[in-house]
């Protein structure tokens, strides 16, 4: 990619920036992005239509399933228009039906419902990843963008059916209102399916519009998101920098190179060339100095330097030590506060004892109240949830045999003889035809009576149906309990259900409490 000729300024986003940098760009190309989608769907929605007439869901279903085929169509004409010329729309057709076939059936079956798919689409177009190569650069790249590019499809999502939505209702308001008033809905649904397939299909081109409009839009979102994710991972913009500050110094940089090289080499003749013999043999003969003989003028690192010169050595280690004693290499700070010394080991005859020791008096009252005020908040505390506290820790056995008796089941009320009537059989017979409820009601609560005063049966006011008949069942009275069991049942199924018991039902019932219970046993 040649960054230096991007079309777009090159540096790191937030991701809903580089979305609406997507928007930028392809509106920038909307012309030609228009046009190659157009190209490309129409036809194919025209020829579905034609073949699948009568199934007008099939081809809404086929132009839906698809998108991702069709997306790598804009994709193309954007990377291409990025970075170097874009396209014509013929070329670029050509170009995408070559890029069809990688990895076509992965992007139409497992990956078709993705929501960041078209955040994924460049790696896959783009950079030719598949596999595992793939899904490492995918766990790398989604970081901090994922979120952005699920949003953009769910957005995406909604447009599409607001957008559809809005052409048929703008269909509808168009329509003459001699033609509206026979766009009844009862006729709709009462006329042959078959005349109102044209309406369908309607619809279908709606949303083959819609997305000429929309999906470029967002794949050159998506392009943009993931342009900004390598931007901040690869450090584009640095690198950006660094190739036009190396564009600007180029020249600067051949001309130092022939100052130096021309500063290096000798300017006088007579360096180039080596002394002649004669030269040589005139030359006054000197001995080499011994190295173990100190030289005259050795200097060491801390002498004096460069006297004779505007800034001496010495100046400049002043200069260098005034400046690192100034900010912002040394900040002094004069900080002023109040704190308690104790017991003074040194009098200090200027300051008056008596003010030091009230305060710190004061202090230690505060501190006793304040401790004072935690305890006595503690204890409040555990008084108010001491209740809680026991059932966690557990308490005296006293207590538990207290709470145990505390939470005994009452016994049930005792059912008064006299709000039964003396033969509750004949009684309950008569109410049936018109209160079946009552007639089963009156039943029911003269067994509870019997169990509870012929048969001493202990029964809780607490007990449900099902407890009631385990403890007739320990009476161990066959009969008793057959009837106990059958008269619950019809009794919930009527309570519950608002099942009515059978004729023959009723018969038995009344037979059986007969059998059981006189007129006077029930009293």
């Amino acid at each position: 990619m040649r960054l230096n000729e991007a079309s777009v300024a090159i540096r790191p986003r937030s991701p809903w920036e580089a979305i609406d940098l997507g928007l930028l760009l392809a509106g920038r190309h909307r012309r030609l992005l228009l046009g190659s989608w157009a190209l490309v769907t129409l036809p194919l929605y025209a020829v579905l239509t034609l073949l699948l007439w009568k199934h007008p869901t099939a081809v809404f279903v086929v132009i839906w399933w698809l998108k991702p085929a069709f997306d790598r169509l804009p994709l193309y004409i954007l990377s291409k228009a990025l970075f170097e010329q874009p396209p014509s729309i013929t070329a670029a057709v050509r170009q995408w039906l070559r890029l069809l076939r990688p990895q076509l059936l992965a992007s139409l079956t497992w990956r078709r419902f993705s929501l960041s798919r078209s955040f994924t689409l460049p790696v896959q177009q783009l950079e030719g990843l598949d596999g595992q190569a793939r899904l490492q650069r995918m766990v790398v790249l989604r970081r901090g963008n994922q979120g952005a590019a699920r949003w953009l499809t769910t957005v995406g999502v909604h447009l599409e059916m607001l957008l559809v939505l809005g052409f048929s209702t703008l269909l509808y308001m168009l329509t003459p209102s001699a033609l509206e008033d026979q766009w009844d809905w009862q006729r709709l649904m009462a006329a042959a399916q078959a005349d109102w397939l044209w309406l369908e299909h309607l619809n279908n081109l709606f949303y083959v519009l819609v997305l000429l409009v929309w999906e470029p839009l967002y794949v050159a979102c998506g392009f943009t998101l993931y342009l900004n994710r390598r931007t901040v991972l690869e450090a584009w913009d640095i690198e950006l920098q660094f190739r036009r500050l190396a564009q600007r110094l180029a020249p600067a940089a051949v001309l130092v190179l022939v100052v130096v090289l021309g500063t290096a080499l000798p300017s006088h003749p007579a360096y180039a060339q080596p002394p002649s013999t004669s030269e040589l043999l005139q030359a006054p003969a000197t001995v080499a100095p011994s190295p173990l003989a100190p030289a005259a003028n050795s200097i060491n690192p801390q002498s004096p330097r460069l006297l004779n010169q505007a800034l001496t050595s010495q100046a400049s280690r002043n200069a260098a030590q005034m400046i690192v004693q100034q900010p912002p290499f040394k900040n002094v700070q004069q900080v002023t506060r109040w704190r308690f010394t104790g017991a003074a080991t040194t009098p200090k005859p200027s300051l008056p004892a008596p003010p030091s020791e009230l305060l710190g008096a004061l202090a230690r009252g505060i501190e006793l109240l304040l401790w004072a005020l935690v305890i006595a908040g503690g204890g409040l505390l555990l008084w108010r949830y001491r209740e809680w506290l026991g059932s966690l820790v557990g308490r005296l056995p006293i207590l538990r045999k207290r709470r145990r008796a505390g939470k005994a089941p009452r016994p049930m009320a005792s059912i008064a003889s006299e709000a039964l009537p003396d033969d509750i059989a004949s009684h309950a017979e008569q109410l049936w035809p018109h209160q079946p409820r009552e007639a089963l009601g009156l039943l029911y609560r003269g067994l509870l009576w019997h169990l509870q005063h012929d048969q001493q049966l202990l029964l809780h006011s607490a007990d449900t149906e099902g407890q009631v008949l385990e403890r007739v069942a320990a009476l161990n009275q066959p009969s008793l309990e057959a009837f106990s069991r059958r008269l619950t049942r019809h009794w919930q199924a009527l309570a519950y259900g608002h099942q009515l018991p059978s004729d023959e039902a009723r018969q038995q019932l009344l037979a059986e409490w007969r059998q059981l219970f006189s007129a006077r046993a029930a009293r």
